[in-house]
């Protein structure tokens, strides 16, 4: 979303440039108290909506539901106390992911990996420390083994949605490939770095001039601005990933499933699917009947596309 307008992306900005790394943040301005922050509505301002859906897994999660009900009653949720010694009935956000006031919240996630959305060997040394570190809050209230099991259960729905990703992304770069992807890069407005590299082009990759741009160059992920294709891949594994991710690490099981998680990729796959089905039909009859088409002017220039940034940067600089 970097390309687009300041007004555009003002939720965006709200929380990753005034709201990051602030004391305030979570203790609010002129009140900081720590009973205040102790509190997990503290975290929804900004840990929430489609590609980071903290709080709605939360919410809607069997601990959610537990902290509603109970939230008002002192002898519940005691959040006079400190985190460390807090008896609570059911867990927080901040009891899990700040244990001790550690301030570290990504201290108690369990991978560190785009938020779950990229594929790791969860099994690996590295990872040892941190699944250890999470079963160690869970069995607060839990079996050890019961948090184990959880934590199996969170890495099968992820290799699942993997394989739904990948298939997913493999349609859509054999469309561009084949060059029946329209609008197809080159005929694009230039991504926020100026260049015409393929959006699902990110880091190294893919390698080859047919994705615009030269070996190792990385393209961006965008809302706007691409075809239907591109738009339904990142909404795939930016969203739908995601929400199965949070679903199951916050025992949402709704969230992994039904709204949009597991069901949602199932859909994007079909969409992708049936829209490359109707790339590849138009493209052959096109070339039957001589037709040679030409991308709309849109892609490249409108009022709307002169507030890009790739656009203005091309032009200025």
């Amino acid at each position: 979303s970097i390309e687009r307008p300041p007004g555009d992306t003002a939720g965006c900005t709200f929380c990753h440039t005034s709201s990051e790394e602030r004391c305030s943040t979570c203790h609010q301005r002129h009140q900081f108290d720590p009973k205040v922050a102790r509190r997990a509505e503290q975290c929804k301002t900004c840990h929430w909506g489609k590609d980071h859906r903290d709080w709605e897994a939360y919410d809607i999660g069997l601990h959610g539901v537990v902290y509603q009900v109970n939230k008002w009653k002192p002898e519940q949720f005691d959040f006079s106390k400190k985190l460390s010694d807090a008896d609570y009935v059911g867990p927080t956000c901040q009891y899990c992911h700040m244990r001790g006031g550690h301030h570290n919240v990504q201290r108690f996630g369990t991978v560190y990996t785009s938020m779950g959305m990229s594929m790791a060997d969860r099994g690996a040394p590295i990872w040892n420390e941190k699944r250890d570190r999470w079963v160690s809050v869970c069995d607060d209230c839990h079996s050890p083994r019961f948090a184990r099991e959880q934590l199996q259960a969170l890495d099968e729905a992820v290799k699942d949605a993997g394989l739904k990703y990948r298939e997913t992304f493999k349609v859509a770069e054999d469309l561009l490939v084949d060059g029946v992807l329209d609008p197809m890069p080159k005929d694009l407005c230039p991504d926020w770095s100026g260049q015409h590299l393929w959006s699902l082009k990110i880091g190294a990759y893919h390698d080859g001039e047919a994705y615009g741009g030269k070996t190792g160059e990385s393209g961006e992920f965008r809302m706007s601005n691409c075809t239907d294709v591109e738009r339904l891949c990142f909404e795939s594994v930016g969203y739908f990933q995601t929400y199965i991710y949070k679903g199951m690490a916050h025992g949402s099981w709704n969230d992994a499933t039904y709204s949009d998680g597991s069901f949602g990729m199932d859909r994007w796959l079909v969409n992708v699917k049936q829209n490359a089905s109707r790339a590849r039909r138009l493209a052959t009859s096109e070339k039957k009947v001589g037709i040679t088409w030409q991308p709309e002017e849109f892609w490249k220039n409108s009022e709307w596309l002169d507030e890009l940034t790739g656009r203005y940067i091309v032009k200025n600089h």
